[in-house]
């Protein structure tokens, strides 16, 4: 640290410090387990509209069809993963 100005030095262009490779943490929770869980919840917000029918009226009639996306899309990762195809570990 320079007394004068209060400036602190770090490491200059020519000081090799080699740094220890950023690992991030084991991740315990399985890919299939979160697309099942996706794919209940998808479940419950079309259960929500089709039980409150103010919530698909109106302007609002395509609501029900982005459950059913997601229930479709998850049910097809789901498939993905079932067979094999989506092992990261391998990829």
């Amino acid at each position: 640290m320079d007394s004068q100005s209060g400036h602190v030095e770090g490491p200059g262009p020519g000081d090799e410090q080699q740094a220890d490779p950023v690992r991030p943490p084991e991740v315990t929770l399985r890919t299939i387990t979160l697309v099942r869980w996706g794919i209940l919840a998808w479940f419950v917000v079309l259960a929500v509209l089709v039980l409150v029918p103010s919530l698909r009226s109106g302007e609002r009639d395509w609501w029900v069809w982005v459950p059913v996306a997601g229930i479709v899309l998850g049910t097809l990762g789901y498939a993905y993963l079932r067979r094999g195809k989506g092992n990261a570990a391998e990829a």
